[in-house]
């Protein structure tokens, strides 16, 4: 039985920052939040965890591997390198989707994502111990990618193949199973996932084959 300990990294007051004392350019908040990425990605990572980018100014991340310590600390980086803080919600649940629910709970209860009073929020409970089989995650990507599309389609025609792929994957994996999936890049799908048998990776890849005409396969561990 899984026991998968999410946490969902939200900036502060962003929407109203991005505008304040004037509107900044767009693609200096694009830089911004992949230098923050880069670097919540490679603390987490170094601690056993895996970040997920979803809305840039929300991250995902899978973090069985860090203690409430860790989080305060990951705050506490970010606030020394960035003018902006993150407030970090924490939920543990054999389902993926239900862990996070609880960890975005967290985040609301204390206040709006826009509200300029909310700093480094910490909310949530965590894994006292957390053990090999706590986790599973799926690895998915498209069977022969590069002949099929990259060597015969030009990039945005490509970028939309893929993306149905992954649109058709991610809703059938939350839907059926409470599993999370992640876009990240190339053409691999990562998700994190209740207990599975192999039936249900079949079924999964075997749906996205018939809703999108995208091959897939799958490596879980």
């Amino acid at each position: 039985m899984t026991a998968t300990q999410l946490t969902q990294v939200q900036i502060d007051n962003y929407g109203p920052w991005t505008v304040t004392p004037e509107p900044r350019r767009e693609m200096d908040l694009q830089t911004l939040q992949s230098r923050l990425f880069a670097d919540v990605a490679q603390f987490v990572g170094s601690r056993d965890g895996y970040v997920f980018f979803t809305r840039a100014d929300n991250m995902v991340a899978v973090t069985n591997g860090l203690d409430r310590d860790d989080h305060a600390l990951l705050q506490e980086s970010v606030r020394n390198r960035y003018p902006v803080t993150v407030s970090l919600g924490v939920g543990v649940d054999p389902v993926p989707a239900t862990a996070l629910e609880a960890a975005s709970r967290g985040l609301q209860e204390a206040g709006s994502a826009q509200d300029g009073e909310r700093r480094e929020v910490l909310a949530g409970e965590f894994r006292a111990r957390s053990t090999d089989e706590d986790v599973q995650i799926a690895h998915f990507d498209v069977n022969d990618a590069t002949t099929k599309y990259t060597d015969r389609q030009n990039e945005f025609d490509t970028f939309v193949e893929i993306e149905q792929g992954y649109a058709a994957l991610m809703r059938h994996m939350r839907e059926e199973h409470g599993g999370l999936s992640f876009f990240v890049g190339g053409d691999n799908i990562i998700a994190a996932a209740p207990t599975l048998r192999e039936a249900a990776y079949r079924a999964a890849i075997d749906h996205v084959e018939r809703e999108v005409v995208v091959s897939l396969k799958v490596g879980v561990g």
